[in-house]
This record gives structure tokens, sequence and C-alpha cells, in this order.
């Protein structure tokens, strides 16, 4: 028998039971969608951070103090002016430092809890922040300690649902008010939070209103250094950290009581994290592959029962075991692959509309289907179909003919 003569039989053994066949092959349907759709989340979100992290410049470090070492000392101005005043860091292009801090801001009685970050002049420089509307904070605004603030665009839609007439207006933080100077452009999450979500003031007020504490009014939370090159990221981490154990008294040998992490530190770590995620996601989805699988070896062990005579027959007409058994395993890989195809297509659907429910929240995915998804996930199902469809075509292979001709 030739294998086109098995195709066509098979697809003539399928049609036969329209009903049955669709309700087995949408086993391998939801699997195979449910796989697509995970595995498109996941690199659409793995995607998004790498771009959001990348927005912020490329050559950007972080120092963080560290508070697991014993006795640790706080970061402050000094530190940070040090980095750039000393000489020791010829790879570094400039640095900001600032002080951060949760609160409640509020505006004509609606409220919403933001980050109140207090920056110097070169913030907008190293962290790459622009005002979409109005200005950013100036020399001036930190030498006269004003109470002007920038604020992000969610903070925007939080307090006045809407960007017009915003400049000018007094945002309430704490027990002082800040006029509203500018707006920033909106640019969305990253490993360091959502500059969206957060309101700048000048580093001079916020030491002195934001910072309650007498005792850190000269302490700050993070310095981010804008390196000159990309080729420079490891030198100036080497340059920093050298300054930082040197003002810190820090001994050859002792932990840092502060860290040093580059951007793209930041973007491996949390690729990685998307990575293991997406992984996991997939081998989720994968069971409900198996599932259908199952379902098919079901259904090919029902047709095989119902056949019995038919299989005598053709045996007793000079069909060989392996005609048979090849007959069967046709049936279940057109079910494997047809399930695979309508399943991405599914999929295709599912990421569809799931990117535009996150958009429609306001959040930045495109879940995006590689083509190496594709064939993965229609290649497993192939194998499934290979795989459940193997016992029933070898029990069909089986039978006597004498006995499958006396079933009746």
């Amino acid at each position: 028998m030739n294998r086109w003569k098995f195709l066509t039989d098979a697809i003539e053994s399928l049609s036969a039971n329209k009903l049955r066949t669709a309700l087995t092959m949408l086993g391998i349907v939801i699997g195979v969608a449910a796989v697509i759709s995970m595995l498109a989340v996941g690199q659409g979100a793995s995607s998004s951070i790498t771009s959001r992290i990348e927005s912020m410049g490329t050559n950007l470090l972080y120092v963080m103090a560290n508070n697991d070492v014993t006795n640790p000392q706080p970061l402050t101005l000094a530190d940070a002016e040090a980095i750039t005043e000393s000489g020791g860091a010829p790879s570094v292009l400039a640095v900001a430092p600032t002080v951060s801090r949760s609160m409640d801001v509020t505006f004509a009685g609606t409220s919403t809890t933001t980050t109140i970050m207090g920056v110097t002049l070169n913030y907008s420089t190293v962290r790459n922040e622009t005002v979409a509307s109005g200005r950013f904070i100036t020399q001036a605004d930190i030498d006269g300690h004003a109470t002007v603030a920038v604020i992000g665009s969610d903070v925007v839609d939080e307090l006045f649902s809407t960007s017009v007439g915003v400049l000018g207006q007094k945002i309430r933080i704490g027990s002082n008010l800040y006029q509203v100077i500018g707006i920033l452009k909106s640019k969305g999450g990253s490993s360091m939070g959502s500059s969206d979500n957060q309101v700048i003031v000048p580093i001079s007020t916020a030491q002195v209103r934001i910072i309650t504490r007498s005792n850190a009014r000269d302490e700050i939370n993070q310095i981010s250094v804008a390196v000159v090159d990309a080729e420079h990221v490891d030198s100036a981490i080497t340059e920093v950290t050298s300054i930082l154990r040197s003002r810190h008294d820090i001994r050859s040998g002792a932990d840092d009581d502060f860290n040093v992490m580059s951007q793209e530190a930041f973007s491996e770590a949390a690729t990685q994290i998307t990575g293991v995620l997406t992984i996991f996601l997939g081998g989720i989805a994968a069971i409900s592959l198996l599932v259908g699988g199952i379902g098919i070896m079901n259904i090919m062990l029902v047709s095989v029962i119902e056949r019995t005579k038919e299989i005598g027959l053709r045996k007793a007409v000079g069909a060989r075991d392996s005609d048979i058994m090849l007959q069967f395993l046709m049936e279940s890989l057109i079910i494997g692959f047809a399930g695979g195809l309508l399943g991405v297509l599914a999929g295709w659907g599912i990421s569809s509309l799931i990117s535009k429910v996150a958009a429609f929240g306001s959040t930045s995915l495109n879940a995006e289907i590689s083509l190496s998804s594709v064939l993965l996930a229609v290649g497993f199902s192939v194998a499934v179909g290979l795989i459940f469809g193997l016992y029933p075509a070898n029990r069909a292979a089986k039978l006597e003919p004498v006995e499958a001709l006396r079933t009746e």
C-alpha cells in the first residue's frame, strides 16, 4: 500500500466520526494554545523589562548601601562628590545622588502613594529623564530649598486624570505644598521601579522636609553613576569601589558596606528571572498536551475495537502488520499535527488578547510569538500523537485475522 493511500484512508476514517475526532483534537489545541500563549507572554515580558532598563541608559551604575555587614557606614553626599572630585574615577562622567521615601501625595481630596525623589541637577542627565511639559529641577531650586515638584505620568493620572492645566497646581506632600513645575515623559517600569510613579523634588528640600530624622540629613539612598561609555563600565566599577572603600575605611579582605551594580547586571538578572518563569509557565501548559495525548490513546483504542473486523479483513487479503500499524499511527499523527496548527492560531489569538488587555490597563506588554516556540509546540503535539498512538496501533497490528473476523 503506498503512503498516499495510508493518508487518504486515515482522513476518511477520521472524517467518518467528525465529532469524536474534533473533541479528541480539542485537547491538543488547548495544550498547544496554552504553550504558545505562555511562551509569548514570557518573551514579551522579558523584552519589555529589557527595553525599559535600556531606556535609562546602558552606561549606568547604581551604588547602594549594604546593611548586611557589621557596622556599615551610610552613603552620603560627600561620597557622591568624592567620586567625581577626587580625580580617582576618570571613567565616570557624572553622578546623581538621591534620597527617596514612599509617601502619600494629595490634591483636592484625591490621594495616591508614590515615591518622593530628592535629586540634584545631574539627575535628569544621568538617569535619562526628560520632561513632557514644563521644566526640570534647577540649581536655583536646590540652592533655595524650593518647594517645587516634577511629577510622573502615573501620578498625573491618579491625582488629576488629565495633563491639561496641571502645571502650576499645588500638591501636598506631608505637611507642605509643592508647586508642580513639570511632568515627566512616560518611560514605564524598570528594575529600579517605575519612573512614572514618582515625584521629584530638590534634594535640599527633601533633606529638610522629607527625611525627618535629623541624624540622616546628610545620608542618601543611592548614587547613580554615568560612565563615559560602555567599554569603561568595568573600570568605572573598580574606580568607584576603590574611592568608597577608602572613604569608609574598609580594610583589605573585609566586606564592603555598599554595592555597585551595573545596568547590564540588572538586565541580565531580569532576563534570567523571566526566562525561568517562561519555562515554568510553558512546562505547566505542556501538561495539558499530555492530557490531550491520553485522549488520543483512548479514542484510538476505541477505534481499534470498533474496526476489529475491518482489520481482520485487511489482513486476510494480504495486509502486513506494519501496514495496519502505520494506518493507525497515521490517524493519530493527523490529529496531533492538525491540533497543533489550530493550537498555534488559538495561541496567537490569546496572545493578542493578552496584549490588548495589558494595553487597556496601561501596562506595556507585547506578547511575542517566536518561530522557535511555534516549531516547538507543533513538534511536541506531533510527538504526542505519535507516542500515544503507538500502543493502539501496535494492538491493532497484533490482532489475529481469524479471531478478528469472528468478532461481531
